[in-house]
């Protein structure tokens, strides 16, 4: 049973490959992609399904044992993740097949597509940090063809950001993994974390946390290295920048979480508190950010860098309630961020602009969608009975308990701002007067919507539901909270 760690990763793989066969036979793409990521979906739940009831299931790669050779470990936060990542991808896929144009179709989108998911999953999975140094170049590499599909002017000129900072983050993980093997002797990850438990060096594996912190941070969105994320994820389609805003910097804040809840735990006083104190900034720059913004999408970018500080906070208080809250915020901010871009490109297909001076009146001529955007922008919010409430609550809570009393009141605060700014989106585009044409009004979203309401459904169910949710959320905390049950599943000692 242990194989099927691999599936995950092997699926897109495979299909990414022979998609490229197909590269002229769109319809055909388009059939193999849907049925992938439905299968994708399926597997992932066994395996989450599976990992529950068995306990933690590492996969060593040509049988050969840890930490000699290459392992895949599927743990509950793994699992967690690649849950989530499949689901945008089915979600994000089937908006794609009707907002993606021919053009884009034919330059391979769909074979990046599935290698992109791949190297996300295998970052998740993987028990080996050259490995997770693998997957990420995998789907940068993906994600570079991806965030210029299309080839204009404001793409290139801002994804030309994307690569420079990203390869740079790549060569500074690289002198990461270098450092640390000259340290420990080794690249397995429960085996780094048992040798630095050993160590005594605490200065040098403090330089060492840092530089992956601030390689991780890149790739995560965080302060003050957050300045490629917002123009970048403007340019792309609807379709990829939801891809992309709900799902690619939770990699950099999984790998971030992993490397403190498992190898850097030697000194919590500082690391932990330099990650706290990075969250404060991270919460409150972003969401300024939003708040100046005049344009749907931009306002939304800004959001993913002042969420992601609520899910760093979480790890830099560094208690099973804030771990388990921001695990449970992971949750809803991928079903939430995915939701709302994937609306952002509804109405823009409706108006053809995304600045809000320009849009007006949608809740008159299509009011399913400004409901159901109102949903989803009220639980990005924070506002109960949704996910967005429930998943802030503990971090806000553990902040206080914990005495850090500065930040819980910073995320307080930036919660109040997130939902002035979402409100300012549902004011200026779906309330007052209408400013599309007639022609524009008579635009059908009913099947751009299709792909859209299971998000919506699942941040409601995440809220209604938020008692199993949390305690599931609990559970994965304590896990990662206590790395020798990492150790002694992969180690086997």
């Amino acid at each position: 049973m242990n194989n099927i760690v691999i599936l995950p990763v092997l699926i897109p793989l495979i299909v990414g490959t022979v998609l490229i066969l197909f590269a002229k036979r769109h319809k055909l793409q388009r059939v193999i992609s849907g049925f992938t990521t439905i299968a994708m979906l399926l597997v992932a739940v066994y395996l989450a399904v599976y990992v529950y009831q068995e306990g933690i299931t590492v996969l060593e790669m040509g049988n050969w044992p840890a930490p000699f050779g290459i392992v895949l470990v599927a743990d509950m936060f793994a699992t967690m993740m690649v849950i989530l990542a499949s689901l945008v991808g089915v979600v994000c896929l089937f908006f794609a097949f009707q907002t993606i144009s021919s053009e884009r179709e034919k330059f391979y989108f769909y074979p990046f597509y599935f290698f992109l998911l791949a190297g996300v999953n295998g970052a998740f999975l993987t028990g080996d940090l050259f490995n997770l140094f693998v997957f990420f170049e995998v789907m940068l590499i993906a994600s570079y063809i991806l965030i210029v599909q299309g080839g204009t002017k404001y793409q290139l000129r801002e994804s030309f950001k994307y690569v420079v900072i990203n390869i740079f983050a790549s060569i500074l993980f690289l002198v990461g993994v270098a450092y640390i093997y000259s340290v420990t002797g080794t690249l397995n990850m429960a085996h780094i974390a048992e040798r630095v438990a050993e160590l005594e060096q605490v200065g040098i594996l403090n330089v060492i946390a840092v530089l992956f912190f601030v390689v991780f941070a890149m790739k995560g969105g965080l302060f003050p290295l957050y300045f490629w994320l917002p123009r970048s994820y403007y340019g792309p389609p609807a379709a990829i920048a939801a891809l992309f805003g709900g799902l690619l910097t939770k990699v950099g804040i999984y790998a971030i979480i992993r490397s403190f809840t498992l190898i850097f735990t030697h000194d919590p006083d500082f690391t932990h508190m330099l990650i706290l104190i990075i969250a404060g900034f991270t919460m409150l720059f972003g969401v300024l950010g939003a708040v100046a913004q005049f344009d749907f999408k931009r306002i939304l970018s800004y959001h993913i860098i002042s969420q992601v500080g609520y899910m760093v906070m979480g790890l830099g208080i560094y208690s099973q309630l804030a771990v388990a809250g921001a695990i449970y915020y992971i949750s809803h901010h991928i079903i939430v961020k995915s939701a709302l871009f994937l609306f952002a490109g509804a109405t823009e297909r409706i108006t053809g602009t995304t600045d809000l001076k320009k849009m007006g009146g949608l809740l008159k001529t299509h009011p399913y969608l400004a409901w159901l955007f109102f949903i989803t922008a009220i639980s990005l919010a924070g506002i109960p009975p949704l996910s967005g409430f429930f998943s802030k609550f503990p971090i806000i809570v553990a902040g206080f308990e914990e005495g850090n009393y500065i930040i819980a009141i910073v995320a307080l605060a930036v919660g109040l701002l997130t939902l002035f700014s979402m409100i300012k989106i549902f004011n200026y585009a779906f309330w007052g007067e209408q400013k599309h044409t007639e022609e524009q009004a008579k635009f059908k979203v009913g099947t751009l919507l299709l792909p859209i309401v299971p998000l919506v459904a699942l941040t409601i169910i995440l809220g209604f539901a938020a008692e199993p949710i949390f305690v599931y959320s609990l559970q994965v905390a304590e896990q990662i909270l206590d790395p020798s049950i990492y150790i002694e599943s992969v180690l086997k000692e």
